[in-house]
């Protein structure tokens, strides 16, 4: 999670290796590694926010929240396509800022009743929420609700959020803080309440291999948000420090997995930035297949803020 204040980390973004297959034989594919990005748009300080923090992919457009010191933040809409960019428009009381979202470390789009939706983590602490619901229409956004989260009857301040399902009566989340997911859930039109975690699963990052090797210092790394493809099963696990962000893949998780899910050996995301001190994934979502993502990013030769929204390059999620 980025700090409210200036701080980027880089990533390391890999390559695709692509495995030849011999007719007639077992041979193992090669590991697919992607290291290579492209630039979709910047999302440059304003207002005083100056730490990029949550990321949502939507179907048209990227979602990226800018915050200063957990008390104010602004919401980057970018079109992933023509990297057209807007300050999103306060509804509820104008201008650009809100102060609702403390961290925003990350969030999740969830359409209700034909209305579009972010649902943003908070990180803040007891008497407060930890889940705020905003509605969207172009780009304006609305304050719409907030919710408290408890784990075993105690606050808890997830730092990230990814939409599992909706029906036509629930909606539910996975959750992650630190290594550990965990399941909650809401009625599909409540504006307010308790979500009760229940804890379903810790990822594997210790000894996860990244282009078919472990990272030495991996343990370090700190956490980010994250994204979960419902319909493959996988979960997207970005990590990053300084100049290095790494995302590791889960396969074959579900609300229902318990006890550690290991990390794929075969796919793996890296960025090592020669150009920026700081290259920090915040966040990362699925669109159309592809694997976009948001920035903290600090120019090594000049200090400057560079933050944006980009897309792992060749990679197509099955």
């Amino acid at each position: 999670m980025g700090s409210g204040m200036r701080v980027g980390r880089r990533l390391v973004i890999m390559a695709p290796v692509i495995a030849g297959v011999v007719a007639l034989t077992e041979s193992p594919a090669l590991a697919a590694y992607y290291n290579t990005y492209s630039d979709i748009a910047g999302t440059p300080d304003t207002n005083g926010c100056t730490g990029a923090q949550g990321f949502a992919a939507g179907a048209t457009y990227l979602y990226s929240i800018k915050n200063h010191n957990d008390e104010l933040s602004v919401i980057y809409r970018v079109n992933k396509t023509t990297g057209d960019r807007v300050l999103m428009t306060n509804g509820t009381s104008g201008g650009v800022t809100n102060p609702w979202l403390g961290h925003g470390n990350d969030m999740t789009i969830v359409d209700i009743d034909g209305v579009h939706h972010l649902f943003v983590v908070t990180m803040k602490g007891s008497g407060s929420a930890q889940l705020v619901k905003l509605s969207y229409d172009g780009s304006t956004y609305y304050f719409a609700g907030s919710y408290e989260i408890l784990l075993d009857g105690a606050t808890a301040a997830p730092s990230g959020i990814s939409r599992v399902t909706v029906s036509g009566t629930t909606i539910t989340f996975m959750f992650k803080s630190g290594r550990t997911v965990y399941n909650g859930s809401l009625p599909l039109r409540a504006n307010s309440g308790t979500i009760n975690l229940t804890k379903a699963f810790e990822l594997q990052v210790d000894g996860a291999l990244v282009n078919g090797a472990t990272v030495p210092d991996i343990g370090t790394f700190l956490n980010q948000g994250f994204y979960y493809d419902t319909p493959n099963k996988v979960l997207y696990n970005p990590l990053t420090k300084d100049n290095r962000s790494i995302v590791l893949v889960y396969r074959d998780v579900s609300p229902s997995t318990t006890g550690t899910a290991p990390a794929a050996g075969d796919l793996s995301f890296r960025v090592t930035s020669s150009v920026y001190k700081f290259f920090e994934i915040e966040g990362v979502g699925l669109s159309d297949g592809k694997l976009y993502f948001s920035t903290n990013r600090v120019n090594e030769s000049t200090g400057a803020a560079n933050d944006g929204v980009h897309v792992f390059k060749d990679y197509v999620a099955p």
